[in-house]
Parts: C-alpha cells; sequence; structure tokens
C-alpha cells in the first residue's frame, strides 16, 4: 500500500511534437493532468524529466503549466537513474515508492521503472499517464515493469488508494477534479 509520506511521482519526457504522437494522446493528456493536481493537493513531490529538450522541445505546454514552479531536468540517457541530478535530487526526498508517468512506456519509463525495482524501491505504472506511439509498445512497457515486479494501478485507483478515506479537504478537492 502505498503512503503520501512515502511516495513521489515522476513525470517522463512528455515533450514536443513526440508527445503529440502519443497513443490515446487527449487521454493521456487528461489523466496526466488530473494526476499531477491530485499530487499538489495531497503535497506528494513530482520530479519532472525531458529527454534532449534542445532536440525533443520542452515538455507540452498544458502539462508545463501544472508544473509552474517547478525546473525539469534534462537527460539524454534513457533510464533517469542514469542522470546525476535526477540521482541527487531523488535520494534528498527520501522516498522509496514510486509513481511512473509519461513516455515512451517501453523505453524510458520502463527503463527508469526497471532500475528503481533493482534499486529496492516500490514501483507503480500509472497505465492511463503512460504511452508509446503504438498500444503494442504501451502495453508491452506496462508488461515489462509489472514483470521486473513492478504493479500497474491508475489515476483514480492511485489518488484513492493514497487518501485511504473519503473525508476531509483533500477528498473534497480530488473528487471534484475526477469528476
Amino acid at each position: 500500500m502505498f503512503e503520501i509520506d512515502r511516495t513521489v511521482l515522476l513525470l517522463i519526457d512528455v515533450q514536443g511534437r513526440l508527445a503529440e504522437m502519443m497513443y490515446e494522446r487527449n487521454e493521456l493528456f487528461t489523466s496526466l493532468k488530473n494526476l499531477l493536481k491530485g499530487m499538489e493537493i495531497l503535497d506528494i513531490p513530482v520530479v519532472w524529466m525531458e529527454q534532449l529538450p534542445d532536440k525533443l522541445g520542452s515538455t507540452t505546454p498544458e502539462i508545463a503549466e501544472i508544473m509552474a514552479g517547478s525546473t525539469p531536468i534534462a537527460k539524454h540517457s534513457f533510464s533517469c537513474l542514469l542522470n546525476p541530478e535526477f540521482t541527487r535530487r531523488f535520494e534528498t526526498l527520501g522516498r522509496n515508492q514510486v509513481l511512473l508517468t509519461g513516455i515512451e512506456s517501453h523505453i524510458c519509463v520502463y527503463q527508469t521503472g526497471r532500475d528503481l525495482i533493482q534499486k529496492g524501491c516500490e514501483v507503480q505504472i500509472v497505465t492511463d499517464c503512460v504511452s508509446s506511439r503504438t498500444k503494442a509498445n504501451k502495453d508491452l512497457g506496462i508488461q515489462r515493469i509489472r514483470d521486473a515486479g513492478g504493479v500497474a494501478t491508475s489515476c483514480e485507483m492511485i489518488l484513492f488508494e493514497l487518501m485511504k478515506e473519503a473525508q476531509g479537504e483533500a477528498f473534497k478537492k480530488i473528487v471534484k477534479l475526477i469528476k
């Protein structure tokens, strides 16, 4: 069971024209926006990554606007864990329950998840918050993370798992968010 004070969300490479080519792009963006707003309500940190932003472009504006006040970490490696700045930021947070979101599920999301699991973290891939250019590659990335020891979840499922109870201000705000 994921706990608010042990959880961190990774937002991986939702950038430029590549993001526009994702399978079920509109549903992906809607779920990502809801989850990112939910993380803000629950005060859960988000580590924001961009793959070669000088070549692929910056994060999609509708996602970047939710991240206002944060700065993305640029990377060239597929796995976030091969990036020293990511590693420093991640370790500073001291959290070992990781929610994976972003693109592409069969490349950067998968390799990051695999490496986090090998490092001893609990990993949940948020299936409606990841994608690839094809459904087959999206599904393969999710399956490979599950094969490595990760767990599949969804935006709504993880928000309610983290809240645990149907009461309080956070619950009221999140219910409004997802309806």
